[in-house]
């Protein structure tokens, strides 16, 4: 799928609803017709979730977009769990085709889609089926979101090798910094060694900010390396 990128954390929590809607601005920025995507919401009844937050970063222009909120977010629940308890817990059942038509009618209608997972990779929707396996049958690229801290290198060595024995390509990896703690020592070697190990470039850091206009600030760097690797500029 040339015109789509899934984004995963090495854990939920690391910074994914961000940087999906960093992404995003930097494509709409660069002329590019796109939207965002988030299979399953839990924890949220409506697109007050992290769909909104994408748009938040996205900025002007989103409104056309509202009409796909049916296909931008096939499956909300309320319970705030893994999709398939969410589910289990309003008596429903996630089906993966419902998933897979929705991304394809956004495909269809935009020039790039871009996928924020819930959660990380192995994260089941239901009791046969994880989110992994739908990125695996759309032949998604996937772009990892780190939270740097001390326990990253394991989470993220993990991830890379769970994407590796699927078969599916990795777009690269960006650390992201949510707190102001950690020591300096730990979080400078995390980066550096993971790419060593993995071959994978890491395409930046997104440092520990408050302001939203800090952050798209020093977002810019890693978004001007995605264009280029996406083939956008």
């Amino acid at each position: 799928m040339n015109n789509a990128i899934f984004i995963t954390g090495t854990d939920t929590e690391v910074g994914k609803t961000v940087i999906t809607g960093l992404l995003a601005r930097t494509l709409f920025e660069n002329g590019v017709n796109v939207i965002t995507q988030k299979w399953v919401q839990t924890g949220c009844s409506d697109l007050s979730g992290d769909i909104a937050e994408h748009m938040k970063f996205m900025g002007s222009g989103t409104e056309s977009i509202e009409k796909y909120g049916q296909d931008m977010v096939p499956y909300t629940f309320e319970f705030p769990s893994s999709p398939h308890l969410a589910a289990f817990m309003e008596k429903k059942v996630i089906d993966p085709k419902k998933i897979e038509k929705a991304f394809m009618r956004l495909a269809k209608n935009f020039d790039f889609v871009v996928v924020e997972g819930t959660g990380g990779l192995m994260v089941p929707i239901n009791d046969e089926v994880m989110i992994v396996d739908i990125v695996k049958e759309l032949d998604l690229p996937v772009l990892i979101v780190a939270e740097n801290r001390l326990g990253a290198i394991n989470q993220t060595m993990l991830t890379v090798e769970a994407l590796r024995e699927r078969g599916l390509r990795i777009t690269g990896i960006v650390f992201n910094r949510l707190t102001g703690d950690g020591d300096e020592t730990v979080l400078k070697d995390n980066p550096r060694i993971i790419e060593s190990l993995t071959g994978i470039e890491v395409l930046g850091e997104l440092g520990y900010e408050k302001e939203k206009d800090a952050i798209i600030g020093n977002w810019r760097p890693i978004g001007e390396k995605l264009l280029k690797i996406l083939g956008k500029t």
